[in-house]
């Protein structure tokens, strides 16, 4: 896996209903541009900033990352990938700056509700990538020019920061295998 950040354009946009939402609640504060990566696929993942600002909603949570739908992949450390399903209090989970800086922080608590969702599709070089985020207007992601984008306010055409994969896994290992992940 290549984790740099890079950039990929926002191709579609749409409300997919409820489902469960994870919140992942961090024993130490994260910077505004700081955050973890999740993805639908093994393609890649997108940069989803901690609760750093106010916004009309909610008050900031600066040790907080609205991480999104249930069946997503996180990257946690070494270049594992777990369910957000599967992490629990004590697990180290690689948070990435805009910098492309990395540290592994220990989850202090997580948290699950039932939420409404947005699958955001992009693409980067010709692969697409997914993530299925809270339709909520604290959640926020990488810019490509280092902006903290609210995701209600992202639009087609919007470019955003990425880390790209290749699929196949095996308990969160990279293996070569033949798949197909959409």
């Amino acid at each position: 896996m290549d984790s740099r950040l890079q950039e990929a354009e926002v191709v579609a946009m749409e409300s997919i209903g409820e489902g469960t939402r994870v919140c992942l609640d961090f024993v130490d504060k994260l910077q505004p541009t700081e955050g973890i990566l999740v993805g639908n696929t093994g393609h890649g993942y997108l940069l989803v900033l901690a609760e750093n600002r106010t916004t009309d909603t909610y008050p900031a949570r600066p040790f907080r990352v609205n991480a999104g739908a249930i069946h997503q992949y996180a990257l946690t450390d070494e270049g594992k990938t777990s369910y957000l399903a599967e992490l629990k209090p004590g697990d180290q989970i690689a948070v990435m700056s805009a910098e492309g800086k990395k540290r592994n922080i220990a989850i202090g608590r997580v948290k699950m509700e039932k939420r409404p969702f947005l699958r955001i599709v992009l693409k980067s070089e010709g692969a697409v990538i997914s993530a299925t985020l809270q339709d909520a207007d604290s959640v926020h992601v990488l810019g490509h020019d280092g902006s903290e984008k609210q995701v209600l306010d992202l639009q087609q055409g919007d470019r955003i920061m990425i880390v790209k994969d290749q699929p196949g896994r095996h308990l969160g290992e990279k293996i070569e295998e033949e798949i197909i992940e959409l």
